[in-house]
């Protein structure tokens, strides 16, 4: 698996993973930092995105806003804003629908807290987790 920086020609892409407008996810590569990860192939013409990661940094705080794809992907995508976190001294928070249990194991699994309940997205609950400044 192969991890690059999204470009907007990805669009398609994140919007077919992320279930929304492939013009939505272009503006998303735009205002955020978006990583992909592609299946390693023979050729660059063939590789196929299989999962991303959107994250902003804040103050003090790298919010994850997307983490979508394959298991593998999402596990290793994850690294990203962690590491990114880890180089700043920053803590790193992800909301993940309460519905998306898979995706609460590998948040769990790379070691962050539940730490409480987020925003209603599409009238769906969310879990806020969070990996501190120390832990990342």
């Amino acid at each position: 698996m192969r991890v690059r920086d999204a470009v907007e020609a990805d669009g398609e892409a994140l919007g077919d993973l992320a279930s929304a407008p492939a013009e939505v996810m272009r503006n998303v590569v735009h205002d955020r930092t978006v990583r992909v990860a592609e299946r390693e192939s023979e050729s660059d013409d063939d590789s196929e995105v299989v999962g991303f990661v959107g994250f902003d940094a804040m103050p003090g705080t790298v919010r994850v806003t997307y983490l979508r794809g394959s298991r593998d992907a999402r596990e290793r995508l994850l690294d990203e804003p962690v590491r990114f976190a880890r180089k700043e001294g920053m803590s790193v928070e992800v909301l993940v629908p309460e519905s998306e249990t898979a995706t609460a194991d590998i948040v769990e699994s790379a070691g962050f807290d539940r730490v409480g309940t987020g925003p209603r997205f599409d009238g769906g609950r969310t879990v806020e987790y969070r990996l501190g400044p120390t832990e990342a």
